[in-house]
C-alpha cells in the first residue's frame, strides 16, 4: 500500500515554508502530489499558470533524493473532496491518501464541501503555522466527525505568502521563485 500526501495549495506565491513542507513530506510519504488552487476564502493575485509554474519551480529546486514529489495539475479543484476523488482514479482505491493543510484551516474543514465524507477518504495531517496555534477543540470536532488527524513535527520557517505580497519580504521566497517573479513582474 503507497502512503500517498495530498498537499494542495494556493501558492500565491509559493515560499520557503511551502518547500520546507514539501521537503519534508517527501521523506514521510511514498508519493507527494502538490498543486495550486484556487481557495474559495481567498482572493488571489496572480493566474493559477502562473502558480504552477512557480511550484514546478519549487520542487526541482528541492531536489528529494527520492524524486517522489509530483505536480499535479489535475488534482487541482476549489473543493479537496474533488482533488481527492481526481487522486483515488489515479493511484487506486486501496491506497492510503493524507490530506495536508495548515494549522490555519484545522478549524475550516468541518465547514467545507461534503466534509464528512472528505474525512472518510483521507487522513488530515495538521501542519503547524506559526501565527496559527493549534486548537485541541477543532482536532477533536474533527475527530468526532470521523476524521483520522495528525499533527505533523515539521517546522516549517516563519514566512508566509501574504507577507512576501504585502510587505516585500524577499527572504520569504526561494531564489528561483523570487527570479521568475521579477521576470514575469508579478506582485507588483
Amino acid at each position: 500500500m503507497l502512503k500517498i500526501a495530498l498537499f494542495g495549495t494556493s501558492a500565491d506565491p509559493p515560499t520557503a515554508g511551502h518547500q520546507a513542507i514539501l521537503k519534508w513530506l517527501s521523506e514521510q510519504y511514498d508519493i507527494v502530489a502538490v498543486w495550486a488552487a484556487d481557495n474559495p476564502f481567498k482572493n488571489h493575485q496572480t493566474s493559477l499558470e502562473h502558480r504552477l509554474r512557480m511550484l514546478n519551480l519549487l520542487i526541482r529546486d528541492i531536489q528529494p533524493p527520492r524524486d517522489n514529489i509530483q505536480l499535479r495539475r489535475e488534482l487541482s479543484d476549489r473543493r479537496s473532496l474533488i482533488s481527492v476523488e481526481k487522486a483515488r482514479a489515479i493511484w487506486g482505491e486501496q491506497e492510503e491518501y493524507t490530506l495536508v493543510i495548515g494549522s490555519d484551516l484545522a478549524g475550516q474543514i468541518r465547514h467545507w464541501y461534503r466534509s464528512q465524507e472528505l474525512l472518510e477518504k483521507v487522513k488530515i495531517l495538521v501542519i503547524p503555522r506559526p501565527g496559527y496555534p493549534i486548537n485541541q477543540d477543532d482536532i477533536e470536532q474533527l475527530q468526532t466527525l470521523g476524521g483520522d488527524c495528525l499533527i505533523a513535527d515539521v517546522f516549517a520557517p516563519a514566512v508566509s505568502s501574504t507577507d512576501y505580497r504585502e510587505k516585500g519580504d524577499k527572504q520569504a521566497v526561494p531564489a528561483p521563485i523570487k527570479d521568475y517573479i521579477e521576470g514575469q513582474k508579478l506582485y507588483a
